[in-house]
């Protein structure tokens, strides 16, 4: 049986501008390999109504689960939520479990709960919520899109808290050999060995160090023993 399948969304202008880094994505893609689900796809969109709502439609037809990052605070650009709604025909507004989990948080802190602030709780009909344990703002899960924060301690938290309702496959098996030869030496081998091991994924990462030329093998696959046989073999042939 495959493994199940995942896609990212990444949304925020402030990413496609270069001014913030997005870590999430890598954080998510290690989650997933941990209980054995394939990030296929990541696609970083703009803060545009259109686009995030073809790219929800799109990727949640084509996969298991589809994760966004981003896009559901409390200013006016953060649209996600209603753009999630629109994609899937939904109405969205306060909703009342929402709500009291932010006021209970904002009422620790003699902090108002204004509207603002009360846009973090409009959320889809029929969506659950995602607990978020840093800020409180929940995030929410609608059909096969689960929607979290873009702060990256935010997300993480609420990864965490995702991660165990998930049903997944083989965890990711990965090795790695280092070659001190150069990638033309050692293409076509490489080729014969991945035509070998056709459930495997074998690629070549070139590095050059001190004048020299050299390449790090990394073997991928779901099966420990047939990635320990492709590895022997790649390290005999390398050597």
């Amino acid at each position: 049986m495959p493994n199940p399948t995942a896609a990212m969304i990444v949304i925020g202008d402030e990413i496609l501008s270069g001014r913030t880094r997005d870590s999430n994505m890598h954080h998510l893609a290690g989650q997933l390999t941990s209980v054995g689900i394939d990030l296929k796809e990541v696609r970083v969109v703009g803060d545009e109504n259109g686009t995030i709502i073809a790219a929800v439609q799109e990727l949640s037809r084509v996969y298991d689960s589809v994760f966004t990052s981003g896009g559901i605070g409390p200013t006016h650009d953060d649209i996600t939520a209603d753009c999630i709604a629109a994609a899937f025909n939904k109405h969205i507004d306060v909703r009342e479990d929402a709500r009291a989990i932010l006021a209970d948080h904002y009422a620790k802190s003699a902090t108002e709960l204004n509207t603002a602030r009360l846009r973090m709780a409009r959320i889809p009909d029929d969506a659950t919520l995602i607990d978020n344990p840093v800020s409180a703002a929940p995030g929410f899960k609608l059909e096969n899109v689960y929607v979290m924060a873009g702060v990256p301690a935010v997300f993480e938290a609420m990864v965490a808290s995702v991660l165990p309702t998930l049903t997944g496959g083989a965890p990711l098996i990965s090795a790695t050999h280092r070659i001190e030869r150069g990638e033309g030496d050692i293409a076509g081998p490489l080729g014969e060995l991945a035509h070998s091991y056709p459930n495997l994924s074998i690629g070549s990462y070139p590095f050059q160090k001190d004048g020299k030329y050299g390449a790090h093998i990394v073997i991928r696959g779901n099966d420990q023993a047939e990635v320990d046989a492709a590895m022997a073999k790649a390290a005999m042939g390398g050597s």
